[in-house]
């Protein structure tokens, strides 16, 4: 086996270079479909057509990555795939696209740990949400929220890569008014009542320094502590209720939008398309960010909020005496559940005879 992989090695990094338009990734495919060769051997049904056949799933592979590459990793358009590595090519083409693969690799390498993991396992290798949960030993719905935080990590760092045309034409003017966030925590007041402590939702600029903290309520901020720290609930919360719901009417959620600030009162709007284009729904931000990190859209604020950050009460401390309380509020509504779980278990019954 090793000498026939040795004999064919060439020409299916070759022919997956064709489809990649990166040497590294070209031999990473080609590596994969080594694998994919030497545990489905058994299908090859003429010996002596090995070479083309191992060749064949290296191809295969180098497509399924590329789909995959231009289609869902934020920031990876057709631009690293596009060019190719035959002896026609452009020169300065290919060392363009060799420099996009190379910041690609950075990029997805400076990722936190359990990112990195799903991305390459996801995108890379191409295996299934299911399949990557197996391998790192977590849920879907885990592997589907590190992807979402993944994406949003890589999106800055790769944006020069998806700017297309009608973008890079937009005004300056027109390009400050909306800011692209992210939440960066959740946080909460000291009090020492559960009950009576408040929170506050931190939403941080994208590819920048500053943030605006939003109050928001208990249960909001549970729900979006659950997502952000990646917990599986056993059943649906009402957001993922919420986008299952428009999704089985047809439609997706495109984005939402924080717009203005009236009278101390935070609005916001749920884009979603319709039959006579883009419709805005009112609503919270708690619940507009909450429907976005679910559904793994965007989230855009005006950009003039920003100066407008809550101000403290008259006591002063209200804003200020806060801590950081993310992993903390998903821990507590784990605990809740399975707390809930216990004592809605059904008990055994009495044993005959007994």
């Amino acid at each position: 086996m090793a000498e026939l992989l040795r004999r064919h090695w060439g020409t299916a990094v070759l022919l997956a270079g064709r489809v990649l338009g990166s040497p590294d990734l070209a031999r990473d495919a080609a590596q994969e479909a080594a694998v994919a060769a030497m545990t489905d051997l058994e299908r090859l049904r003429s010996p002596d057509r090995f070479g083309a056949w191992f060749c064949g799933i290296a191809l295969n592979v180098a497509r399924r990555w590329r789909r995959q590459l231009q289609s869902e990793v934020p920031g990876l358009g057709p631009g690293l795939a596009s060019v190719s590595a035959d002896a026609g090519a452009d020169p300065a083409e290919a060392a363009e696209a060799a420099d996009t693969a190379a910041r690609v690799r950075d990029a997805i390498a400076a990722l936190a740990d359990g990112q990195r993991g799903a991305v390459r396992l996801f995108y890379l290798q191409g295996l299934s949400h299911r399949e990557v949960a197996a391998e790192l030993g977590i849920s879907t719905g885990a592997v589907k929220a590190r992807l979402h935080q993944a994406r949003a990590a890589l999106a800055p760092r790769l944006a020069q890569f998806t700017a297309l045309p009608e973008v890079r034409a937009m005004t300056t003017e027109r390009a400050a008014e909306w800011t692209e966030v992210v939440v960066s925590e959740i946080r909460r007041t000291r009090h020492e009542d559960l009950l009576q402590r408040e929170h506050v939702m931190v939403l941080a600029e994208r590819d920048g320094d500053r943030s605006l903290p939003i109050w928001i309520g208990p249960a909001e901020a549970t729900a979006l502590a659950l997502v952000l720290e990646s917990v599986e609930t056993p059943r649906p919360f009402p957001y993922k209720l919420m986008a299952g719901l428009v999704s089985a009417a047809g439609s997706r959620i495109a984005e939402v939008k924080i717009t203005r600030l009236l009278d101390s009162v935070f609005y916001a709007v749920v884009v979603v398309p319709g039959p006579g284009g883009p419709r805005e729904v009112d609503a919270r931000p708690s619940d507009a960010v909450n429907l976005a990190v679910t559904s793994g859209v965007p989230i855009r604020l005006h950009s003039s909020l920003f100066s407008a950050a809550t101000a403290p009460d008259d006591d002063g401390v209200r804003s200020w005496e806060t801590v950081a309380a993310t992993a903390d509020i998903a821990a507590e509504a784990q605990q809740r559940m399975r707390e809930a779980a216990s004592r809605f278990a059904p008990r055994p019954g009495p044993q005959a005879g007994g």
